[in-house]
């Protein structure tokens, strides 16, 4: 008897891997991520350049005077805001916003033309950068010509009109309609002429989840046939990321950043943003963590250092922690100035400190792949330390090495150990140089606001 068990048993066992591996492809994991991101988009640091603002000229030769500054910033990917000629009916302002686009195979002669254009992203190319255009799809202008020659091609409101995008005060726009065939061929056209024409390297979508995400998957299929291209949604959602997108914004990391600065939270608020980050996202998911950009480059008509004291410490975050850094034109001078949008107010360049640690930080990152965008770098791993309302400390090491993050973000001086975590060993603090050994027993004192960064070769 003991024997026909011992026999019926093994026999169970045996058929266990049997039965494993009639399941196999059923149950084996795919990547979320099925687009492949540009070899060079993959330690990449974003920069927005608003032509209007970023010279006094404003205008793409005098930009390009400036791309041996920016390739001496460390750079990758300049971001252009929209290019093409500005809508004159319901304009704000005297000079419009760039994202009311009249023509969308145009050039905005207020920044020059299509070989000065040309010119620009040649010269950039010549640097090792790439340069990707800001893209309108959602809407165009009340006197885009595809008004009169296709007024089928647009939304209508419940009388009938061309409707502006439900909710916002952008009247100076009115949608167009996807589910139209006819405007996504030509949507798509427009997009990969500025590719094949301009040699742009990609997009920033405006508002790109109010279009349908198939019309960004099917557009990013075409681009891919001409080059490799890089892709950047203004959404906050995974979806994006499958095959259209290869960033998306980080509008919860940056909320979460402003309401510590402002009082309103503490360092762990972050826990649940960097928790969804780790379970809910893609690793190869770019999310695009910043301080400010065009349209968020102050709050309730303050200057855009409302962070006040906590700001370096965000910048610091948004280049060591999991994310896509991007560089607003303007942070690197200490620009304290929210710049106009509808009219001329050029950014006043100086030296700053904050430049400074812009340039120190992209060394490192670039450096550094544990700090690489997407898979190509290391996932955040949670130190506990003994402030966590206060203090945030993490980690990121892969084959390589890697950093161990400690930033104070609260008003007030902190000590700390730490409690869990692979935190303990032998490091060189970056931004002084010094050697520190870090063990159970070591307290850092670390001021208010402060931040230290620890770097170690090695696995």
């Amino acid at each position: 008897m003991r024997a026909l068990i011992t026999t019926l048993a093994t026999l169970a066992l045996m058929s266990g891997p049997a039965l494993a591996q009639d399941t196999d492809t059923k149950w084996q994991p795919e990547p979320y991520v099925k687009l492949d991101h540009p070899d060079w988009a993959k330690d990449a640091v974003l920069y927005q350049i608003n032509t209007r603002q970023f010279t006094p000229e404003g205008t793409f030769a005098a930009a390009k005077k400036e791309l041996d500054r920016l390739d001496a910033l460390g750079v990758d990917i300049l971001w252009l805001m929209p290019i093409h000629p500005i809508g004159k009916t319901n304009r704000k302002g005297s000079l419009g916003s760039p994202y009311s686009v009249k023509d969308y195979y145009g050039v905005n002669p207020e920044f020059g033309t299509l070989d000065d254009l040309k010119s620009f992203v040649d010269a950039a190319h010549e640097r090792d950068m790439h340069v990707i255009l800001d893209w309108v799809a959602n809407h165009t202008a009340w006197d885009n010509p595809l008004v009169t020659e296709h007024p089928d091609w647009y939304e209508t409101d419940w009388d009938g009109d061309f409707m502006p995008t439900r909710w916002w005060d952008w009247s100076d726009i009115i949608d167009l309609d996807y589910s139209s065939p006819e405007v996504r061929e030509y949507m798509a056209g427009a997009l990969r002429y500025w590719v094949e024409e301009a040699g742009i390297d990609g997009y920033r979508a405006d508002v790109a989840g109010y279009v349908p995400l198939d019309f960004w998957e099917t557009v990013r299929a075409e681009l891919d046939t001409i080059k490799p291209v890089f892709m950047l949604a203004e959404f906050d959602q995974r979806d994006v990321h499958a095959r259209a997108f290869d960033a998306s914004y980080a509008w919860d990391w940056k909320n979460t950043m402003q309401a510590i600065a402002e009082g309103e939270a503490g360092a762990n608020a972050f826990f649940g943003y960097y928790a969804e980050t780790d379970g809910a996202w893609p690793h190869d998911a770019y999310r695009m963590t910043y301080t400010s950009n065009h349209d968020q480059n102050a709050w309730d008509g303050a200057a855009p250092d409302i962070y006040g004291d906590a700001y370096e410490a965000a910048i610091v975050l948004s280049f060591v922690g999991e994310g896509l850094p991007l560089i607003y034109n303007g942070q690197e001078a200490g620009n304290t100035k929210e710049l106009e949008f509808f009219e001329k107010d050029p950014i006043a360049w100086r030296d700053s400190p904050v430049g400074d640690l812009f340039k120190s930080l992209i060394e490192l990152k670039t450096e550094t792949s544990a700090l690489h965008n997407g898979a190509a770098g290391a996932r955040m791993v949670p130190v506990v330390n003994t402030a966590p309302d206060a203090v945030l400390s993490f980690t990121r090491f892969d084959s390589n090495g890697g950093v161990f993050a400690v930033l104070n973000l609260s008003p007030e001086r902190q000590t700390v150990r730490f409690t869990d975590g692979p935190y303990a060993g032998a490091y060189t603090e970056y931004f002084s140089g010094k050697p520190l050994t870090i063990d159970a027993k070591t307290a850092l004192d670390l001021p208010a606001w402060s931040y230290r960064v620890f770097t170690k070769q090695g696995g």
